[in-house]
């Protein structure tokens, strides 16, 4: 199934800090540069005394959270990458809007009652510092909403970009079809959301998905019948291969495993602490989650099949661990070799 490996072209160059970034890209890009020039940074930390007559638009409003967010020194590191992108995905949402919709509503007048709510959300956010995603139970991947709460991780990978250009059948693909995958383990799937993207994308595919914790597991037990993949992904609960059948052998495994080390879980921001703590902590150099997927993975691999695992700044500790291992490092839009492709001959 593997193609010889090719290095990918560089995309972008942001770096991630300890919770990985993604998602929610239309609502951060062409919406927040029409809002970014109504950007104030003088908004004073205490609650504002404003009523909801005075801001009179959606852009009001958004222009509203965004200077109590610089105020507050919020940190941006779930679904969205900047105060503007928050801004709006917390206003649009509220009122029912998918982030595409924002431009065409931007000018829109908000009622009295809608007015209170964003109010309140916009003050939770800075008051408890929760990420937007918990305040609004959604958070999006590659387009798609998909439901979170305190139980889970925020989801925001970067491996669902990379399903999309790295493992498309064209040019460069690292795989020659995804019509031909046939079967696709997902390990610590959290929420649930790459095992319903790798489903989506790789048509023919059984997916397999593993959890430990029983909240994320309930959780993803919710986001895969909301999508209507019940008889296409199946979740296990357990610790990584565990519960998998002793014969089960896949084609491709990804993971985003728990992957900050030390240093990084004692830094974590506030928002970062609404999270479980499990999902983040990898150890003293973040790897010991890594370590134990790569010593049983060749046992769950096809000849041809491979492993795609996501490790935050962990690169240079991988690389002084295993400098053996002909690491393919893959960069998206925003990141730089925070994700890793090994075929299963290399393991």
């Amino acid at each position: 199934m593997a193609k010889t490996a090719k290095t990918s072209g560089r995309r972008g160059s942001t770096a991630k800090s300890a919770g990985a970034k993604t998602a929610s890209k239309s609502a951060s890009k062409s919406d927040a540069k029409s809002v970014s020039k109504s950007v104030s940074k003088s908004a004073v930390t205490k609650p504002a005394k404003v009523g909801p007559s005075e801001l009179v638009t959606l852009l009001d409003h958004v222009r509203f959270a965004v200077s109590r967010f610089n105020a507050a020194e919020l940190v941006f590191a779930h679904g969205t990458t900047d105060p503007v992108a928050e801004a709006i995905f917390l206003v649009g949402e509220a009122l029912s809007l998918h982030p595409d919709q924002f431009e065409t509503f931007a000018m829109a007048r908000v009622t009295r009652a809608e007015g209170l709510k964003l109010l309140a959300l916009i003050d939770a956010r800075v008051r408890t510092r929760k990420p937007s995603a918990y305040l609004l139970n959604k958070v999006y991947m590659r387009g798609l909403p998909f439901y979170v709460d305190e139980r889970v991780i925020v989801p925001r990978s970067f491996i669902g970009e990379l399903l999309e250009s790295h493992f498309s059948g064209d040019d460069g693909s690292l795989i020659e079809d995804p019509g031909a995958v046939g079967r696709v383990l997902d390990l610590c799937t959290g929420s649930g959301c790459l095992a319903i993207l790798a489903a989506r994308h790789f048509p023919n595919a059984q997916v397999d998905a593993v959890e430990l914790s029983k909240d994320a597991f309930a959780v993803a037990t919710r986001n895969v019948t909301d999508h209507g993949l019940d008889g296409t992904v199946t979740l296990y609960r357990g610790d990584l291969f565990a519960p998998l059948p002793k014969d089960a052998r896949y084609d491709l495994i990804i993971t985003n495993p728990p992957y900050v080390d030390a240093e990084g879980m004692a830094g974590l921001p506030r928002e970062c602490r609404h999270e479980p703590k499990m999902a983040f902590d990898g150890g003293d150099d973040g790897l010991d989650i890594v370590r134990r997927i790569l010593a049983d993975a060749p046992r769950h691999l096809t000849e041809d099949g491979g492993l795609l695992c996501e490790v935050g700044r962990g690169r240079s500790a991988m690389e002084e661990a295993f400098p053996h291992l002909p690491l393919l490092w893959l960069d998206t839009e925003e990141s730089e070799g925070e994700v890793f492709w090994l075929p299963a001959s290399a393991l």
